[in-house]
């Protein structure tokens, strides 16, 4: 069994199945741009589509194609492009995320993402820019093997998501308020299965069908079933993993699932499929949302003959931790180890918000990969990339391994941008240290791109710096993100410098929004990081240099007025008597 590279392992199958000779170029113009649409029939609402329609394009690419997706921002805001998983080795300016690897495309900007397919399986692209993809700017994105692992009859593409009402923007306003001290996220409106309310499923007797399910939410985790059929799991975030059937399986925010699905050979009964919200995540259980949502599987539509429901919901025994890759890969003792610690709070300036270790995320001036490129050996220190960028740096090629403590009453998913991980632990409470206790999965450890935290609970990820590049790592929890739940992996900068070169189409965009192009966190040279985003820290438990002055002046005025009290108690009574008299001219 050989060690874990995290950005090789995937792609294995994939490298000898596939011929060069069948490469393509595929390519996509897309006007980012306002329309309207209403997903889950209750509301129509302004969103953001792609060419003035909406939902945008599902795309579809295969092993050694090169992906083209010439953009215009036809926005009023800035807006940028991610797509979701994919590694990105050697184009690391294309990953997307605004101002950790770009700096967003302003109003009436264009920009061309372009890269090759070297990946496998399902994955999506969505906006990277202030909550717009809760606007609509996502769609799935399939990246298909020449063979595929599995056998199957037919694809069928599952999006799932959470929907609002109201615009990302305004939900933001709400969320990161003063008036919102408990941090209480916004509870979406309805839940969407494939884009529309009236989604449906057709199944012919006797076929298997790949279901792709592609969790596109804010903020949802959805539990997944079909009444009456079984789900044999197949891949988990574009990684092939050995089949395995359960009943449900759930998809948290940014997760994928792909599922083979055998239909039955009678078509004397139809069935639902059903994604059901966890509703542990919302504060608040609105008496009008619909939370457990269905599509009816057909195999007759003549009939409204439906079998009963065996939906186990919110009660799945779905575990990605006992799911294993279909290429083995042992797991390898870490050379580095950060510690990363989930909390809410009420930071200095009256917002609660996300934190890694008591520091929310604050964006730096400079995108954290133009820092890293043009700073020389100042990317080594963590300091230039800003005071509150939460820049980790990463040594070339080291084992990393990540321990997540939640201190939070809620579950959290977590992205590491340009790799996959393995998940090699999770327990109960707060891992202290002491390794002996972990029930540790190295043999084969499932790897995936996002990781689900239960509540007060830790969980222990390992992946190989073998990227050299800025990789963000947040949770994908949309509100979460924007109050400053994210670090930055600044991994191998000696080593990118070396071998990266970023194109001038990145630095011209810099220009053009009025950003820094080659400076530290603060948009100047060297260690001059006067200007950085800073001072958003969590509320200081003590006293203050001033504070223990002010309570020392306190104390000392305090003190006097005690003792002239008592001096006047014990002076003498009757010399105090006369001074009366006197004073009264008696």
């Amino acid at each position: 069994m050989r060690s874990f590279l995290s950005t090789a392992v995937p792609l294995v199958l994939a490298a000898f199945s596939a011929t060069v000779a069948n490469a393509a170029i595929v390519e996509h113009w897309w006007n980012i741009t306002y329309t309207t649409a209403n997903p889950d029939g209750l509301k129509e609402r302004r969103v953001i589509g792609v060419n003035g329609t909406w939902p945008p394009p599902v795309v579809e690419v295969t092993i050694n194609d090169t992906l083209r997706i010439h953009t215009h921002n036809g926005l009023d805001e800035p807006t940028a492009l991610h797509a979701h998983g994919m590694f990105q080795n050697g184009t690391g300016w294309m990953d997307g995320p605004s101002m950790v690897t770009q700096c967003p495309i302003p109003a009436g900007g264009d920009l061309t993402y372009e890269f090759n397919i070297t990946q496998t399986g399902s994955y999506w692209i969505h906006g990277h820019y202030m909550g717009q993809y809760m606007d609509g700017l996502r769609t799935p994105f399939i990246l298909h093997n020449s063979p595929e692992a599995y056998d199957y009859d037919e694809d069928i593409v599952v999006p799932l998501y959470d929907w609002y009402h109201d615009q990302s923007a305004d939900n933001l306003d709400v969320f990161l308020n003063q008036y919102n001290p408990t941090g209480a996220e916004p509870v979406p409106q309805s839940g969407v299965i494939m884009d529309s309310a009236d989604a449906s499923f057709n199944f012919v007797p006797g076929k298997t069908y790949r279901l792709r399910l592609i969790n596109m939410s804010g903020f949802s985790m959805f539990y997944v079933s079909i009444d009456g059929h079984d789900l044999d799991v197949i891949e988990i975030d574009g990684v092939d993993t050995v089949r395995k059937t359960q009943k449900s399986v759930y998809v948290t925010a940014a997760q994928r699932v792909s599922v083979l699905v055998t239909a039955k050979n009678s078509t004397d009964t139809n069935y639902y499929f059903r994604a059901d919200m966890d509703t542990d995540m919302f504060d608040v259980l609105p008496e009008d949302l619909e939370y457990n949502i269905a599509a009816p599987v057909y195999y007759d539509q003549s009939h409204s003959n439906f079998s009963s429901s065996d939906d186990l919901g919110m009660a799945s025994e779905f575990d990605d931790l006992l799911m294993n890759t279909l290429v083995p890969a042992a797991a390898v003792e870490p050379d580095h180890q950060v510690n990363l610690t989930i909390d809410f709070q009420v930071t200095t300036d009256g917002i609660n918000r996300g934190m890694f270790n008591e520091v929310p995320y604050l964006a730096p001036k400079t995108p954290s990969l133009n820092t890293m490129l043009f700073q020389g050996n100042h990317s080594l220190e963590k300091s230039v990339y800003g005071p509150q960028s939460q820049a980790i740096i990463l040594n070339h090629l080291d084992m990393v391994e990540i321990v997540l403590n939640n201190l939070d009453a809620g579950a959290h998913p977590f992205h590491l941008h340009g790799h996959v991980f393995q998940l090699v632990a999770r327990g109960d409470g707060v891992f202290d240290g002491d390794r002996s206790k972990v029930d540790w999965v190295l043999d084969n450890p499932l790897q995936r791109d996002t990781v689900q935290v239960p509540a007060e609970s830790y969980t222990i990820i390992r992946f190989r710096a073998d990227n050299p590049g800025a990789w963000f790592f947040h949770c994908h929890i949309e509100w979460h993100l924007e109050s400053g739940l994210a670090a930055v992996m600044i991994e191998a900068p000696d080593v990118a410098q070396q071998r990266l070169t970023l194109p001038q189409a990145f630095q011209d965009m810099c220009e053009a929004g009025g950003y820094s192009t080659t400076g530290n966190g603060a948009g100047k040279d060297g260690l001059d990081l006067s200007g950085a985003p800073n001072g958003i820290y969590l509320i200081y438990d003590g006293f203050t240099a001033k504070g223990k002055g002010a309570m020392a002046a306190c104390i000392i005025a305090a003190l006097i007025g005690i003792g002239t009290i008592i001096w006047y108690a014990i002076a003498d009574p009757e010399k105090k008597a006369r001074e009366i008299r006197e004073a009264k001219g008696q």
